[in-house]
């Protein structure tokens, strides 16, 4: 279906009471996503008008459709010296932006045809259908302002199905008819509103001037190979261009020595997916208003790290530019979307500016990191004042800013102050290349241990777009190798001791080596020379919560690690820990089971069981006087109670360890353990507090027999009583 547009005719009052007429493209009633999803790049143009002060500006304005604008004005070799400024309104929310500065610091064209307009650097800021500008002269002239300013608004199109999908949205492009210069779309020639502006012809912002003959076709030379490999750059067709605006041939130089880095200037908040319309839009801006024959830069990278080819001529040819001026014939230039004045460029977009420089100079056999002498193709001062006379050489860096050659502020300070760390990502070795970790190995100290397999991480400031492989040293040899993008490899180490690092070897060929780490392999287990055991300690006595300790010693041929409680609960301790306080059930056969484990993560398991026994008051042989006295707070709820001097209780049982538990009160006396019938302890169970079911002594031997254990009551002057609760021994 063909789809028809009306153009409406509206005007609009500009201060000092100028009109400027423009034409809005309105869509036909069958207008649909077909009929937007190829839509050519289209160029505008508004008239600014004078007012008394001596400034130039255009009041708000409704539009079309646009994405990028500039100002412009007759005479390529004229300057504006001024202050250039813009506010648009978003298509999307329909607020108007924040003034934004317009780059007047634009290089000139060493050989600028008859008609050429004067240009500021284009400005991206997304969609928009309003426009507002001001021109002021610059503080303390009385100069005047070129005469014929414009305002050029270019609406990049839609040209491939993709863009339509993700960033069309159904409005029309700019369809403006501006003061003195018709529009393609319109036959309509409104007359000057300012007697005092001479507007170029219509076609010197878009053709270079006509020449007696036809300069012969340029030879093109052949793309020498590079020291390093190519990277992807998406084509001119790719991005869109329209190559019938440009249509003569492109020129070439003997060689690139060096490369220049801009930014393009223009919100840092676009869509990559919309990087190919900002491309066109610089593209048509630099044909159809600056009046050159093609986009000025070699090439343009977005945040993305996108490249995309900028002139064409063949990207691996050595295509003359109009990106540095008086520096042209030597080099190359990349752009970078966006405005890095005080915002650094993405380290996606710095990887692609150091990988194409560094394949472009590889041509050429040309160090990325090194200097090289320039011809000055014009005489002129650079931004930092530094003065070139015309055909003087002159020391640059290989790469360098645009501000090195030419006085402006591009590529903006932050990305001007990323070029040495471009330098060095381009020319290698790979920068700050360390090992981050070793997977399958735990280090203690400084040495890592491992059963053997081990995958080994690292990291680099270079991106790994830049870095061919990386391979993996055992003792200074390679024993296996990843690719450049990788971020680990996996090996396996023989028994022993080693020396583990990793080599990155840089497209250019140069190497970096990390610090090496020291990696044992070894597969004996950790050993318990002292296996987990139980005793009894003081505390209080539950039949469900027996207080006990559990000891034990591990040790490792290597380096032990840890030892873990498995059962009948879970802990973890240090190597050198060689007991915990615990309880366990009583009448109740539990296994203790420990693992002691090295750092190479080999380990041992040790899984001794014991039973606590309470042995009560009934189970004793008595002498003496004692009474049995009965409470919930006592062990089975009965406890043995006596005053009398001598008299004794004898406990008999088969085990390793023993703890008499007793009732304390501030009344309670002393008495006297004997084990196997020898004086052990005189224990005294005075207390302030009264406390039950105490374990008040306790007896541990190496191993298990049968032993006796005797309490005798000393007869304490004033507190002679003594209340015991029972025995309790671990079997």
């Amino acid at each position: 279906m063909r789809r028809r547009a009306w153009l409406t005719l509206g005007a609009v009052v500009l201060g000092g009471g100028g009109i400027v007429s423009y034409a809005v493209a309105t869509p036909s009633a069958d207008h649909g996503a077909q009929g937007r999803a190829k839509r050519p790049p289209k160029v505008s143009a508004l008239a600014l008008k004078g007012d008394t002060t001596g400034r130039r500006e255009l009041p708000r304005t409704d539009t079309g459709q646009f994405s990028l604008l500039g100002v412009s004005w007759p005479g390529a070799a004229q300057r504006l010296h001024g202050t250039a400024q813009v506010r648009t309104r978003s298509l999307a929310t329909g607020e108007w932006s924040a003034w934004q500065d317009l780059g007047l610091d634009v290089d000139p064209l060493e050989k600028p045809g008859r008609g050429v307009r004067g240009a500021s650097e284009p400005l991206w800021v997304g969609p928009s259908d309003g426009v507002q500008v001001q021109v002021v002269r610059k503080n303390g002239t009385t100069a005047a302002l070129p005469k014929g300013l414009q305002v050029n608004l270019v609406d990049p199109g839609v040209v491939t199905d993709a863009e339509t999908r993700q960033g069309g949205d159904g409005h029309e492009p700019a369809g403006f008819v501006a003061e003195g210069t018709p529009d393609a779309t319109s036959s309509a020639s409104p007359e000057p509103t300012d007697a005092a502006t001479s507007p170029e012809p219509a076609d010197s912002a878009t053709s270079p001037a006509p020449t007696d003959s036809t300069p012969p076709a340029p030879t093109v030379p052949t793309a020498p190979s590079s020291t390093v490999p190519e990277p992807p750059v998406v084509a001119r067709a790719g991005w869109g261009a329209d190559e019938s605006i440009s249509p003569e041939a492109p020129e070439y130089n003997a060689d690139v020595k060096a490369v220049f880095v801009h930014h393009t200037d223009g919100a840092n908040d676009y869509s990559c997916t919309d990087s190919p319309a900002i491309v066109r839009g610089i593209y048509a801006y630099h044909v159809q208003v600056s009046g050159w024959k093609d986009i000025g830069y070699n090439f343009l990278v977005d945040k993305c790290g996108t490249l995309f080819e900028g002139r064409k001529g063949g990207v691996g040819l050595p295509v003359l530019g109009a990106h540095t001026y008086g520096w042209n014939r030597e080099s190359t230039g990349i752009a970078v979307l966006g405005d890095h004045t005080s915002t650094t460029a993405s380290n996606a977009a710095l990887a692609s500016i150091a990988r194409v420089a560094a394949w472009k100079l590889g041509q050429y056999g040309a160090d990325p990191a090194g200097t090289v002498q320039l011809t000055a193709g014009a005489t002129q001062s650079n931004y930092s004042r530094t003065a070139y006379t015309a055909g003087t050489k002159y020391t640059f860096n290989r790469i360098s800013g645009h501000r090195d050659g030419f006085n402006t502020e591009c590529p903006g300070g932050s990305l001007y102050g990323r070029l040495p760390t471009l330098r060095a990502w381009a020319a290698g070795p790979a920068q700050g290349l360390k090992v981050t970790s070793v997977g399958g190995a735990t280090a203690s100290g400084s040495t890592y241990y491992t059963k053997g397999a081990v995958t080994v991480k690292w990291s680099a400031t270079t991106p790994a777009s830049l870095i061919s492989k990386v391979q993996l040293l055992v003792d200074g040899k390679a024993v296996a190798t990843a690719a450049g993008t990788a971020t680990s490899v996996g090996a396996t180490l023989p028994l022993g001791s080693h020396t583990v690092a990793v080599r990155a070897v840089h497209q250019s060929g140069r190497t970096a080596t990390s610090a090496a780490l020291n990696v044992v392999a070894e597969t004996t287990a950790p050993a318990f020379t002292t296996a987990p055991k139980l005793s009894l300690r003081t505390g209080t006595v539950n039949t469900a919560a027996v207080p006990v300790t559990l000891g034990w010693k591990a040790t490792d041929d290597k380096a032990l690690r840890q030892v873990k409680l498995l059962a009948p609960a879970t802990a973890t301790f240090g190597p050198t820990t060689t007991s915990s306080s615990r309880t366990a059930k009583s009448g109740t056969t539990t296994t203790w089971s420990m693992r002691a484990y090295d750092y190479a993560g080999n380990y041992r398991t040790s899984s001794p069981s014991y039973t606590p026994v309470i042995l009560q008051e009934g189970s004793t042989t008595k002498s003496g006087s004692w009474t049995t006295r009965s409470s919930t707070s006592y062990l089975g709820g009965k406890s043995y109670s006596s005053g009398s001097k001598g008299a004794s209780l004898t406990w008999t049982f088969t085990g390793r360890s023993a703890a008499w538990v007793v009732s304390r009160a501030s009344g309670s006396g002393q008495a006297y353990v004997y084990v196997d019938g020898t004086k052990a302890a005189t224990v005294d169970l005075k207390s302030a507090t009264t406390l039950y079911r105490q374990a008040i002594w306790t007896k541990t031997w190496s191993s298990s027999a049968k032993h006796t254990v005797k309490i005798v009551v000393v007869g304490t002057s004033g507190r002679p009583t003594v209340t015991t609760d029972g025995l309790v021994y671990l079997k």
